[in-house]
C-alpha cells in the first residue's frame, strides 16, 4: 500500500539550510518524491541596483552576492571592468589579489566544514573549524579593515597595501592550519558515521553534470578535472605551482575529499604567493567615479570561486555606470536544476547534507 504523500517546508529559517532559502518537499514517509526550491528571502537585485550607480558605486555591491565568499566577486567584476577600459594592473595588486582569493577559499571551506558535519549531527568539527576560520579573519580585518565584507579589490588594484610585518603573520596562521588538518582528518573523515552518511549518497551523473553546467568541487567530485585557475589563468595563477583535487563517484563523500583537499591546496598557493610578492604600487587609480565614463563595449570576465565558475557579463553605453551588469553564478545550477533533482528518492533526513555539500549561495540565485 502507498503511503500518502505529505509537504514539508525546509527553510527560510531552518538551521539546515545554507542561508535564507525554502525547500518545498513532497515526501511518501521519509521517502523525498518532489522537490522545490523557493528563494527570494534575502538580498535581491543586485544587477539591476548596480545599473543605477556608477563604476566604482557597483562595486561596493559585490561583497552581497555570497556572504560566506564575497572576494571572488568583487575580484571578477573589477578584472571586467578593467578588461573593458583597458586598464592595467600592477603585478603587485596582482599578487595581493591572489593572496585574499585563496585566503578567502580557505575561509569558506572551514565554513563548509562546520555545516557538512552539523548536518550529520558531527558539531564537534564545527566548533573547531569555525574557530580556526576566525584566525582568517583577523588577517583579513587586519588587511582591509573588515572581517567579512572586505570591499578590498576594486578596479585598478586593491584599496591598501599589507601592513608591517602582515607576511609573518599570515604564514604563522598557514602553519596552524595546516597542523590542524590532520585532526580535522581524524575527527571527519575516519568516522565510520560520516562515511556511511555520506557515501553512495545524492550521486551525480557526470554526463548530466557536464550538460547541466555544474562547476565546482561538485564537477570535480564526478572526476571531472576542470578549475579557471588553470584553464584559464587570471591574475597570476599561471605562475603558481598547485594541483586541482579530483575524485570519482560523484556523491557526498566525493564532494567532501575535494573541499578537503583545496584547503591544503590553497595553504600551498598563500606561501608562494607571499615569498614572490613584488615591490611597487598596489593601484592604477581610477577618475572621479562621477566623472569617469568608459567607452562603449562589452567584457566578461570569469573567476574560479569556492562555489564553482562565476562570471561578470558588463556592458557600457559611454556612460558613467554599467549598462548592463550581469552575473553568472553556481548556484543558480547548485541550488535549483541540481538540488531538485538530486533530492528525488533522498531520505529526507539527508537533505541539509546534500544542499551543504553543494556549496548554494541563495542571494546569488536573486542576483
Amino acid at each position: 500500500m502507498r503511503e500518502k504523500a505529505t509537504t514539508l517546508y525546509i527553510g527560510p529559517q531552518h538551521p539546515g539550510i545554507t542561508g535564507n532559502m525554502m525547500i518545498r518537499l513532497k515526501v511518501e514517509g521519509d521517502t523525498i518524491v518532489k522537490a522545490i526550491t523557493e528563494v527570494g528571502y534575502l538580498h535581491r537585485s543586485f544587477e539591476k541596483l548596480a545599473e543605477r550607480r556608477n563604476w566604482l558605486q557597483a562595486f561596493t555591491l559585490m561583497c552581497r552576492f555570497c556572504v560566506p565568499e564575497p572576494d571572488p566577486v568583487e575580484e571578477t567584476y573589477s578584472r571586467a571592468v578593467e578588461l573593458l577600459e583597458g586598464r592595467s594592473v600592477p603585478d603587485r595588486a596582482k599578487f595581493l589579489r591572489v593572496l585574499v582569493l585563496e585566503l578567502a577559499r580557505i575561509s569558506s571551506q572551514l565554513l563548509w566544514y562546520g555545516g557538512q558535519g552539523a548536518s550529520l549531527g558531527l558539531y564537534t568539527i564545527g566548533q573547531w573549524s569555525v574557530g580556526d576560520r576566525n584566525y582568517i579573519l583577523d588577517l583579513f580585518e587586519e588587511l582591509t579593515g573588515a572581517r567579512v565584507y572586505h570591499m578590498y579589490i576594486w578596479p585598478g588594484g586593491v584599496r591598501r597595501d599589507m601592513p608591517e610585518g602582515f607576511e609573518k603573520r599570515v604564514l604563522k596562521t598557514m602553519d596552524y592550519l595546516e597542523g590542524r588538518l590532520d585532526e580535522y582528518e581524524a575527527l571527519m573523515f575516519d568516522n565510520a558515521i560520516f562515511k556511511k552518511r555520506t557515501q553512495g549518497i545524492a550521486i551525480i551523473d557526470k554526463e548530466k553534470a557536464i550538460e547541466w553546467g555544474v562547476v565546482g568541487p561538485p564537477l570535480r567530485g564526478c572526476g571531472i578535472k576542470s578549475d579557471i585557475r588553470i584553464d584559464d589563468p587570471y591574475e597570476v595563477y599561471e605562475h603558481l605551482d598547485f594541483e586541482i583535487p579530483v575524485y570519482e563517484g560523484g556523491d557526498i563523500w566525493a564532494r567532501a575529499l575535494v573541499r578537503r583537499d583545496e584547503i591544503r591546496q590553497s595553504i600551498r598557493i598563500v606561501r608562494q604567493v607571499i615569498k614572490e610578492m613584488p615591490g611597487g604600487s598596489y593601484y592604477n587609480k581610477v577618475p572621479n567615479p562621477q566623472k569617469w565614463t568608459i567607452q562603449k563595449g562589452d567584457a566578461y570576465a570569469r573567476t574560479e570561486a569556492v562555489r564553482g565558475e562565476i562570471g561578470f557579463y558588463v556592458v557600457s553605453d559611454g556612460s558613467n555606470h554599467p549598462r548592463r551588469a550581469h552575473m553568472r553564478g553556481a548556484a543558480y545550477v547548485h541550488g535549483i536544476t541540481l538540488l531538485e533533482d538530486i533530492l528525488k528518492g533522498a531520505n529526507v533526513a539527508d537533505v541539509s547534507s546534500i544542499m551543504n555539500s553543494l556549496g548554494t549561495c541563495p542571494p546569488e540565485i536573486e542576483r
